[in-house]
């Protein structure tokens, strides 16, 4: 007689047959992840089950699932390559909405569906803490935005756990963006008109799409206007010869001689002006790439800040309640119990190999000091000899602080920032039994789009190349000299959705650099973690393109080479060998743990050699 089939295999197998007949693909493939994903190529990924398989875990099993088949049912993945915006604020926000339209969608057809989806956004939104959202810093406008797309589309209220995150944004919102949430419902049975609206909307919220698009439009104008011109002067041109030998600018204007007699000069003087870029919105001449702002300006101003007023260093404990930095210490425990083992076994072999350089050695034969007991027998066999002395000796180990600082951008949001967390910790754990000191550093911005530097900014009539536009947010996580038990749940707040946002590299590497400094270690050692490049639309819409790499860069090399800091840095799933000398790039976010122990035993084993030259001050660092 046959066992009877487990309960979960049940589950497990017909929610891979729902998934497939939802999104009508025979090719798609459910597997299962402590934390699911979502939609990856043909494998939908959703959370696992707990063996007793309780009406919450599969509540949330079904909700991903058919989140994600109604994705693989209602998105084409060609139209919104082209639709979606450039800047990275407007693509967050561009895509909540096309999930919640695919979403919103199946909610009209299937009830169960509906009640899927709420289930699994409740338990979402409580897992992140976003229920009990008390300001608009903990939840992004793109989450807002999606939640009042999916009920204007869906037609059906709102869970009540997720209201509160609409309350807290919906008195910001003009009455245009209310009337294009509205048209969505409309709109959401055909993507290109549905994702036209959202541009729409994206532009009465005042949000950047992209520089890229603003270029392509003007480009678009001056080569409608160029062909304007070119008719006009084809039927004016009475010799071919002549008009083929005359050379013609970029707006398809005649250089010289061939502008009408009535041109008024003041005009010409206009048009003179109109290049220098004065207002935001001002796109140059036809034909010609505007300088917005200095993009185009080829007198690179050094990097600076607009102001400095707002930026803030805090404590971690600070931006959080006691409560909540424990329940996310325990989710972030939860969420990498499985990689416990792997990272702690690479930490005893790192502390091994650290023990191991600090472990003191012995001078025998010695006239004089501690009585060397091994030889005693010798001197019992022979009297004539002598008795042997040791003494201990110590190896050179130099006091040592090791700095991580990790990238808190939005773009590390997922497993990348938990296994760099859980990293830290395993970190200073090992580094403070092995007597060597480290602190845990983060970086980010306190908002989205540059906050009140940009404001100030706009307040001051916009001014050009103002530099920096955003208010840095700086974070202590655990001091040096803070014991580890004492910070771990510290570390927990990385987990909290609000907490990350953009990233300007170059001055959170100054920041640590100049704490380093400060230490009286003799060996300081500065470990960045990150996702890529410095990335700001606040500053980068109004500033060269290239304006934060540049400082980053000028920024390493002072490190590098000017600096008794050693750089080490690592890269999570983008290439950072472009900038460190010294860096290492990993694909999968679960050899962080290994990749960071491994580099540092190799730091440590290096001779250190300070580079020549006078040691830099503390104030030296402050490259802008």
């Amino acid at each position: 007689m046959s066992q009877p089939e487990n309960p979960l295999d049940i589950f497990r197998r017909t929610t891979a047959a729902t998934v497939r007949a939802i999104s009508e693909r025979d090719d798609i493939n459910v597997t299962y992840a402590p934390r699911g994903q979502g939609l990856v190529g043909k494998e939908v990924k959703v959370t696992l089950p707990a063996r007793s398989l309780p009406a919450g875990d599969a509540a949330l099993v079904r909700g991903e699932a058919d989140a994600a088949a109604l994705r693989l049912r209602h998105h084409d993945g060609g139209l919104d390559a082209s639709l979606r915006p450039r800047s990275q604020e407007a693509r967050e926000i561009f895509d909540a909405i096309e999930q919640a339209r695919c979403e919103a969608l199946g909610m009209r057809r299937m009830c169960g569906v509906a009640q899927n989806l709420d289930a699994a956004l409740e338990e979402q939104y409580r897992v992140r803490g976003l229920t009990r959202a008390q300001s608009r810093e903990d939840v992004p406008l793109s989450e807002a935005l999606r939640l009042m797309a999916r009920e204007a589309v869906s037609g059906t209220p709102l869970p009540p756990g997720t209201r509160a995150a609409v309350d807290l944004w919906r008195p910001l919102l003009g009455p245009d963006v209310f009337q294009d949430i509205k048209d969505l419902g409309r709109r959401a049975g055909d993507q290109v008109r549905f994702a036209e609206k959202v541009r729409d909307m994206l532009q009465h919220l005042d949000i950047d799409i992209g520089l890229e698009d603003e270029l392509e439009q003007d480009h678009d104008q001056s080569q409608q206007q160029k062909d304007e011109a070119d008719q006009d002067n084809t039927g004016t041109q009475t010799d071919g010869d002549e008009s083929a030998e005359t050379p013609t600018t970029l707006d398809g204007e005649d250089s010289e001689g061939d502008q009408s007699d009535d041109a008024d000069p003041q005009a010409a003087d206009a048009d003179s002006d109109m290049m220098e870029g004065e207002g935001e919105d001002d796109p140059g001449r036809p034909g010609q790439l505007p300088e917005l702002f200095g993009h185009n300006n080829r007198a690179n101003a050094p990097y600076h800040a607009f102001t400095n007023e707002f930026d803030e260093t805090i404590e971690a404990d600070e931006l959080c309640d006691p409560d909540e930095l424990t329940r996310l210490r325990q989710l972030l425990d939860q969420q990498l119990a499985h990689l416990q083992g792997v990272i702690a076994r690479l930490a005893n072999r790192l502390q091994r190999r650290l023990m191991a350089m600090q472990t003191r050695a012995w001078d025998f034969n010695l006239e004089e000091g501690m009585l060397d007991t091994a030889r005693l027998a010798r001197v019992i066999v022979n009297p004539m000899h002598s008795l042997s002395y040791k003494m201990e000796r110590d190896t050179e180990f130099r006091d040592t602080v090791v700095s991580l600082l990790i990238d808190n951008s939005g773009s590390m949001r997922g497993r990348p920032i938990s296994v760099a967390a859980m990293s830290a910790d395993i970190l200073a754990r090992t580094l403070e039994r092995c007597g060597v000191k480290v602190e845990i550093l983060g970086f980010t911005t306190r908002m989205w789009k540059g906050g009140q530097a940009r404001e100030r900014w706009i307040g001051g009539g916009k001014p050009s190349n103002p530099g920096r536009l955003n208010d840095l947010r700086h974070i202590i996580y655990k001091s040096a000299d803070a014991p580890w038990r004492r910070a771990r749940k510290n570390l927990g707040l990385m987990l909290r959705e609000g907490i990350l946002k953009e990233n300007i590299d170059g001055e959170a590497l100054l920041w640590a650099h100049s704490r380093l400094i400060a230490r009286p270690e003799q060996r300081r050692i500065l470990m960045v973690i990150s996702d890529g490049a410095p990335v700001d639309d606040s500053t980068l819409s109004v500033n060269p393109g290239n304006y934060l790499e540049r400082h980053l860069r000028e920024v390493i090399t002072f490190i590098e080479n000017r600096s008794p800091v050693e750089l080490l840095a690592i890269g999570i799933g983008h290439d950072v060998t472009r900038y460190y000398r010294r860096a290492v790039t990993i694909v999968d976010a679960e050899q962080l743990g290994g990749t960071v122990m491994e580099k540092l035993a190799e730091l440590f084993e290096e001779e250190r050699v300070v580079p020549a030259g006078p040691r830099p001050s503390r104030r030296a660092a402050q490259l802008h």
